[in-house]
């Protein structure tokens, strides 16, 4: 009877099962992140367009208030100091935009944006209801993501089949479309289902890991740089209610063109 150390084959066998475990492992970990990366970006984005269709009008008001009010000051001092501060706060009012500046938020890879194209069509867009979807739609959203991800596919058709679905289910959700993400559910569970991972070469699992390796890496730095920018900051003040956050921006930036209207009336008062 030959004993299992001197088993070459279950030696090998048991090793393939453990870089099995240790893709699979990695592979729904990376699925995790990935999906709490997304749905980050979904809430930066739409606090950003949120922010700049509820608050940029208060923004451009504020600073056509300060332009006003320096420009009447320097007006009567006369004051070299006072004037180039004027024209600094007048700069701001009407910034001269750069050829980036004019294209940019315009358009991205999938085409024009709801707002663009509306802009060009006369036609009305529908912003998003909220900054964060309902939780029923987070729920239907994140079983989606982890039952058809890309990466669980195990040929090009498959992650083809899944990368075009995904595609379909990231867009309702960063809409807020329950009904659409219940439709979508329904379609999944109707369609194929993925086949079973057969053997798989010990080259070629070590191959997986150093690619969801990779992966994890890159899908790091777009977390970081989320976090870090302006407006992902701004989401991390208020992570559990990220819409009451916009309301109190806008209470104060209204408190603040008050104080500017009256500061402002003050000053034309006494001339």
């Amino acid at each position: 009877m030959t004993s299992p150390e001197a088993d070459p084959h279950g030696t090998a066998a048991a090793g393939t099962e453990r870089l099995e475990r240790a893709v699979r492992a990695a592979e729904q970990a990376l699925i995790e992140y990935e999906i709490a990366v997304e749905t980050f970006r979904i809430e930066v984005e739409n606090f950003s367009r949120l922010h700049h269709q509820k608050l940029g009008p208060m923004y451009t008001r504020l600073d056509e208030l300060d332009a006003q009010i320096a420009e009447i000051r320097a007006a009567r001092s006369g004051d070299p100091e006072d004037l180039r501060q004027a024209q600094e706060a007048r700069a701001r009012v009407m910034p001269m935009p750069g050829v980036e500046e004019l294209f940019h938020g315009w358009m991205d890879g999938e085409g024009l944006f709801p707002e663009a194209a509306a802009m060009l069509t006369e036609q009305p867009v529908r912003p998003p209801q909220r900054v964060r979807p309902s939780d029923e739609a987070r729920k239907l959203y994140r079983e989606l993501a982890r039952k058809a991800h890309p990466d669980l596919a195990q040929d090009d058709t498959e992650r083809a089949r899944r990368e075009e679905f995904i595609t379909r289910v990231n867009a309702a959700y960063s809409r807020g479309d329950e009904p659409l993400l219940r439709e979508l559910a329904e379609e999944w569970a109707a369609g194929p289902k993925p086949p079973e991972q057969g053997p798989t070469p010990s080259e070629e699992l070590y191959a997986r890991l150093e690619w969801l390796s990779r992966r994890k890496e890159l899908l790091s730095v777009v977390a970081r740089e989320l976090e870090e920018s302006a407006i992902g900051s701004m989401l991390r003040m208020a992570p559990d209610d990220p819409d009451r956050l916009l309301e109190e921006i806008a209470e104060k930036l209204l408190a603040d063109v008050s104080t500017r209207e009256a500061e402002l009336g003050e000053l034309l008062a006494q001339e």
